[in-house]
């Protein structure tokens, strides 16, 4: 490790950020409310979306804001809880945290820390490594984030437009005043983990996880383990179970083949990333439709990872029909026969409904969805895509009824839950680049706008002279 480096380094984000300081004066003027403090924006998320929000609202002199994250310090996001991935699954060139400062990408940092040469004979980031850039970009911008603060509730008031939100912390329950919130909640943060109901209802609850959950693998040394879902995930927990010493892996999916292309790969173009938002209705439902279509694969590496391991299979055209307990055993019926196994890990993704998550789910109807706004052509349906929340242009929630709920324009929903609507954006380090300025601008424009009278009685004020002297020096 180079300490050398890092604060090299850290001096010269800090040298990049002055010459890049214009405008530098703060303007948002401060709200007043008899319950405290009144904060411009708070994000809710100390991860990568959430610490580049808050950096790009910072340069554009937006400072009056808070981060909250319901985890530790260093443990925000997948990275070391539930993440089993080795590496990052995208590619090391990328940028999106840094929002175009040279010295604060991910290769300046790596740079730093290990070298040039380890640069160039790296090949994906290790996750661990991109959770330690993180904290570093953290600390150097000197973000605002309280951890172990859990938001449980969000509150409209009508007559201040002030959202009112309850969260929990180590010191009991807390509460904020926010003009604007963000949500950079992650992967499930419009919705919830899914785990279907036929293994919820059968299987007690010890024998089973899904795969964002915690899994002690120590404990499943020498057992037979069934494995459900064709993405990365359910290799990513295959290949850690597998390294743990289990009897067996016999990982299942419903599709004929596994899938080959990763759409993600073709989106990582500007066109794309950049004015997917701008397309019609129609289209961007064909866009994504065939992409979630698609889905993702396994990386090769990560393929390889189970595949070396004489006591992996996978087995196509093979759903979960039915279980039962027999005994200790969990059978499992398949068109392929019944499996016997003792533990199951369920990679079965995510359902996107507003009315999961507890700090909207007391407005969720009020939330407009793709389902309210469009409808399919015939033969281009998809019962989970039309869930997705029909998002307006930064990322705000929309009314499902005009006038229902204007405090949902003041809710931006910077999570995969907007992919339908923005494209790669909030959840994905691939969009984020992107996603950010976008989310970014319409903040401040929707700042802007409510304070327009302000600033023009400010500007009516405005009696500062340039010009002092109407003669010639002697």
């Amino acid at each position: 490790m180079s300490d050398d480096g890092l604060a090299a380094l850290a001096a010269q984000v800090a040298r990049d950020l002055t010459l890049l300081d214009y405008p530098a004066r703060p303007w948002v003027p401060a709200r007043t409310h008899a319950d405290g403090h009144v904060y411009d924006v708070v994000i809710v998320g100390g991860g990568q979306a959430g610490l580049a929000t808050a950096f790009g609202l910072m340069r554009e002199k937006v400072g009056n804001i808070l981060v909250v994250d319901r985890n530790k310090a260093g443990q925000e996001g997948p990275w070391v809880t539930f993440a089993r991935m080795i590496t990052l699954r995208t590619p090391k060139h990328l940028t999106g945290p840094d929002l175009g400062v040279p010295s604060l990408t991910p290769r300046a940092w790596y740079e730093a820390r290990f070298g040039t040469d380890a640069w160039a004979s790296l090949g994906k980031v290790p996750k661990g490594v991109w959770q330690e850039y993180l904290s570093w970009y953290r600390q150097t911008l000197n973000i605002p984030v309280r951890n172990e603060y859990d938001l449980t509730r969000v509150e409209p008031e009508d007559d201040t437009g002030i959202l009112r939100l309850t969260v929990d912390t180590p010191n009991g329950e807390k509460l904020l005043l926010t003009r604007k919130l963000v949500l950079a909640t992650g992967i499930d943060g419009a919705g919830r983990w899914h785990v279907p109901d036929f293994i919820r209802g059968v299987v007690p609850e010890s024998r089973y996880a899904h795969t964002s959950e915690f899994i002690d693998f120590t404990q499943l040394q020498g057992k037979r383990i069934g494995v459900l879902g064709a993405g990365a995930s359910a290799f990513d927990n295959a290949g850690t179970a597998l390294e743990s010493g289990v009897a067996s892996v016999d990982l299942c999916l419903r599709r004929p083949d596994l899938p080959r292309v990763n759409p993600y790969r073709w989106m990582e173009f500007s066109g794309f990333l950049g004015h997917f938002a701008a397309m019609g209705d129609l289209n961007r439902w064909r866009y994504m439709r065939h992409i979630f279509d698609l889905n993702q694969p396994p990386p090769q590496d990560t393929f390889h990872r189970c595949a070396m391991h004489p006591n992996f299979a996978f087995h196509t055209s093979c759903p979960w029909e039915w279980l039962r307990m027999e005994g200790d055993e969990i059978h499992v019926g398949t068109p392929k026969g019944v499996m016997i196994f003792d533990f199951l890990v369920v990679g079965t993704g995510f359902i996107v409904e507003a009315a999961f998550r507890p700090e909207v789910a007391a407005f969720a109807k009020d939330i407009a969805t793709w389902a309210d706004r469009f409808t399919p052509p015939k033969g281009e349906g998809n019962p989970l895509l039309i869930r997705y929340p029909y998002l307006g242009d930064a990322f705000q929630f929309t009314e499902r009824v005009p006038g229902c709920a204007p405090h949902l324009a003041n809710i931006h929903n910077f999570t995969f839950g907007a992919t339908l609507s923005m494209g790669l954006s909030g959840a994905s380090i691939s969009g984020m680049k992107y996603g950010v300025q976008r989310l970014v601008q319409g903040i401040i424009r929707d700042l802007w706008l409510a304070d327009q009278d302000h600033f023009l009685e400010d500007l009516k004020a405005y009696d500062q002279p340039e010009l002092v002297s109407t003669t010639w020096p002697a």
